[in-house]
C-alpha cells in the first residue's frame, strides 16, 4: 500500500503541469499561425508582381518587416512558401464549391459557387494573379498540385453536374466547359482587374458596383447552363 501513494501523487503532478501547459502552448500555437498567415500574405504579393523567378526570400522578409532567418524558420526553401501560397489558395476555391455538396438545387449550388468565387476575386485577387501567372508558365512547380489535389476535385464536380443533366436540370452541355468558363469569368475580375479599372473608367469597383456585377455574372451563368430547380420541372 505504501507503494501506491507516491505513484499516484505522481500521476496528479503530471496532470497538473499538462493542465499548466496547455495555455502556453496555446499561446506558441496561435502565435506560429498569426506569423504563418503574415509571411503567406507578403509572399502572395510579391509572388505576384515579381512572380516565381523574380521574388527572393529577402524581398519577402522586407515586406513582412522581418529577418530573413523568420522566413526560413517557417518555409525552409522559396520553393516551399510559394507552392504554400498555391495550395492555400486552392483550399479556398475548394470551399467555395462546397455548394455542390450543400444543395440539390442547380441553381442554388451554382449560383452559390460563382458568387463565393467571385468574392475570392475580390478578397485575394493577388493570389489569383499567382495561380494564373504560374499556369502560363507551364504549371511547372505545381503539376503534382493539378494531377493530385485539383483534377480529383474537379472530376467530383463534373459528376454532380451530368447528373443534374440526366434529370432535366441543366441543359445538355459539358460540364468541364461549364467549370473552366466560371473560373474564367470569375477570376476575370482578379487577374484582369486593371483592364476592368481602364475599361470602366474607375479606380477599382466600389462593394456596391461588385456586387451588382456578381449577380450580372451568377444570371449569365445560369442562364447559359439552363439550370432551373427541381421545383420547377415539368
Amino acid at each position: 500500500m505504501k507503494d501506491d501513494k507516491p505513484v499516484e501523487d505522481a500521476a496528479v503532478s503530471e496532470t497538473d503541469h499538462d493542465e499548466a501547459a496547455r495555455p502556453l502552448r496555446r499561446r506558441k500555437a496561435h502565435i506560429r499561425e498569426s506569423n504563418e498567415a503574415h509571411l503567406l500574405a507578403c509572399a502572395e504579393a510579391v509572388f505576384a508582381e515579381r512572380g516565381f523567378e523574380g521574388a527572393s526570400t529577402a524581398m519577402i522578409a522586407e515586406r513582412a518587416g522581418l529577418p530573413k532567418a523568420n522566413v526560413h524558420y517557417y518555409f525552409p526553401t522559396k520553393l516551399a512558401l510559394y507552392r504554400r501560397v498555391l495550395e492555400d489558395l486552392f483550399e479556398d476555391w475548394h470551399r467555395a464549391a462546397n455548394t455542390f455538396e450543400g444543395s440539390d438545387d442547380p441553381v442554388e449550388a451554382i449560383g452559390g459557387y460563382v458568387r463565393a468565387k467571385m468574392e475570392l476575386s475580390r478578397r485575394r485577387p493577388l493570389g489569383s494573379k499567382v495561380w494564373a501567372n504560374e499556369i502560363i508558365h507551364g504549371a511547372g512547380h505545381m503539376q503534382d498540385i493539378l494531377d493530385q489535389r485539383v483534377k480529383p476535385w474537379l472530376d467530383t464536380r463534373v459528376k454532380v453536374i451530368d447528373d443534374w443533366i440526366a434529370r432535366g436540370l441543366l441543359a445538355n452541355v459539358d460540364a468541364q466547359t461549364l467549370m473552366y468558363m466560371i473560373w474564367a469569368t470569375t477570376q476575370h475580375y482578379a487577374d484582369f482587374d486593371a483592364q476592368i479599372r481602364a475599361l470602366g473608367g474607375k479606380r477599382a469597383l466600389s462593394q456596391k458596383a461588385f456586387d451588382a456585377a456578381t449577380e450580372q455574372v451568377v444570371q449569365l451563368v445560369i442562364r447559359a447552363c439552363g439550370a432551373r430547380s427541381p421545383s420547377a420541372r415539368t
